[in-house]
């Protein structure tokens, strides 16, 4: 049975997981949301005004209301300011199992804060909700993802092919998962 306990915030060593506010809005825009390259790779649609950020902000926050709810802000300490997002996105309650989703702006890509902010996430999961089983996928164009979800330790699952039809042409979906068994073990 899992032990929901909404998004608390987790902290590691240079970076600030919490809930987002309404003041991320300038960050979240000039950090990753506005980009569409960013929101293409995870199939999220781009905001450019702080009115479509504020829409987006009203309902994460409001959705803190409810415990099977887990959205962080991803703050990077030494700008303390809002560089990506992480989220449960999928939870499900009766099997036991969550779905990350993940992205950072492409100023701050490459320096293995998606891969902390993940395995904080991950741990969170395992420690804290009680989860059996946590899954990550990405698209297969999205190599950066790719290492990321390799560095965390998931297990490859297998390929949806031809699941997104993103720019003329048909892109995978790769899946990806860890047992608690797996987690416990490392």
């Amino acid at each position: 049975m899992l032990t929901h306990i909404g998004t608390n915030a987790i902290e590691t060593e240079r970076l600030v997981l919490r809930r987002f506010e309404y003041t991320d809005d300038d960050a979240m825009l000039r950090n990753w949301i506005a980009d569409e390259k960013i929101q293409s790779l995870y199939s999220e649609p781009v905001y450019t005004t702080k009115a479509e950020v504020k829409e987006l902000l009203d309902k994460y926050i409001s959705s803190y209301e409810k415990k099977d709810y887990y959205r962080w802000a991803i703050i990077e300490k030494n700008a303390n300011e809002c560089i990506g997002q992480i989220a449960y996105f999928l939870v499900d309650s009766k099997n036991h199992f969550a779905e990350i989703e993940y992205c950072v702006g492409a100023d701050f890509q490459c320096r293995g804060y998606a891969t902390e902010a993940a395995q904080a996430v991950i741990a969170y999961g395992f420690n804290n909700i009680n989860l059996h089983k946590v899954q990550i996928c990405t698209k297969t164009i999205n190599k950066a993802s790719k290492r990321v979800i390799e560095k965390c330790g998931f297990t490859y699952e297998g390929t949806l092919r031809d699941f997104f039809y993103m720019n003329g042409a048909y892109v995978g979906r790769l899946y990806f998962s860890m047992l608690r068994s797996e987690y416990e073990s490392n």
